[in-house]
């Protein structure tokens, strides 16, 4: 869920809302003079963001994803059975 809060309120309560983005994954937007300013997020949603981010400005890798989409559809994969007796593996 997300929460708006002006920045001295979260200067108040950093500790809580820390605790709060990090185990609840609650964010947080912090406003000074009513207006957006900042974003409190958990590390891990951060980090989540910026691979997304990564992703989507790659023109090679999104591409690759989509080729990937593509051929699922199309029955071009191997179930990892299949691919477990190619490699000769026992897993």
């Amino acid at each position: 869920m997300t929460h708006t809060l002006p920045i001295t309120k979260a200067r108040e309560d950093l500790t809580t809302l820390v605790e709060n983005a990090n185990k609840k994954l609650e964010e947080y937007i912090i406003t000074v003079n009513g207006l957006p300013a900042a974003v409190l997020i958990s590390a891990a949603e951060y980090q989540s963001w910026k691979e997304t981010n990564e992703i989507l400005t790659d023109p090679g890798l999104l591409h690759a994803i989509k080729e990937g989409e593509k051929d699922i559809k199309n029955g071009k994969f191997v179930t990892f059975e299949q691919l477990k007796k190619k490699l000769n593996l026992h897993v």
